[in-house]
């Protein structure tokens, strides 16, 4: 394998259909198949739940992201990304890609999200149809592995794989595409079993 060919192939992945495909460990396994909404999942693990939003803008959308909603190249979409945190430690890198093609009416709510969940957004509108689930492993050269490393300050050469599933969603002629990415910090979640008032 050549040089740039080995670069090219760190820069994209292979999605897969089911989550044994990536031999995660089972700790992982159980956040990347969970059901519902992540955001009601992760609030239920943490006694504050925030997101913190990294942008929001115009970007050319990656390649493995392309054919899945729809470009027969990579183009420029909307793109979304931010960390969900638990008790204020980042635990999920999340990446949102909308084509330009959509519209309001598509998805009237996702140009004023600010640092509110898409999640809660997406799993409360009735309209809202949801794909199935797929699943990689993310090497330190893929392009989300990059940002979620630098959104985390983490520098160095140090090898670190990353967890992730990805989910279209289609409303009216609109289609969206969420990528999760689980930082190791979320192993570390324990769910809150206490009454809250």
């Amino acid at each position: 394998m050549t040089v740039s060919t080995r670069g090219a192939s760190l820069r994209q992945t292979q999605w897969q259909p089911h989550v044994l495909a990536l031999n995660a460990p089972p700790a992982y396994r159980q956040w990347l198949t969970a059901d519902g909404s992540l955001t009601a999942k992760l609030k239920a693990h943490s006694d504050a739940f925030r997101v913190q939003c990294l942008h929001q803008t115009t970007a050319r959308c990656l390649t493995d992201e392309a054919a899945a909603i729809g470009m027969h190249r990579p183009g420029r979409v909307w793109e979304r990304e931010v960390l969900l945190r638990c008790d204020n430690t980042p635990v999920v890198f999340a990446h949102t890609v909308v084509p330009m093609s959509a519209t309001a009416t598509d998805w009237p709510l996702f140009s004023a999200l600010g640092e509110r969940s898409l999640g809660t957004t997406l799993f409360g509108d009735p309209q809202v149809r949801r794909g199935v689930l797929e699943f990689a492993r993310l090497r330190e050269g893929h392009p989300l592995a990059q940002r979620a490393r630098k959104a985390l300050g983490l520098d160095g050469p140090q090898e670190l794989i990353l967890y992730a599933r990805r989910c279209l969603y289609r409303r009216r002629q609109g289609t969206l595409l969420v990528t999760e990415v689980f930082l190791p910090s979320v192993l570390e979640l324990k769910l809150i079993t206490t009454n809250r008032s």
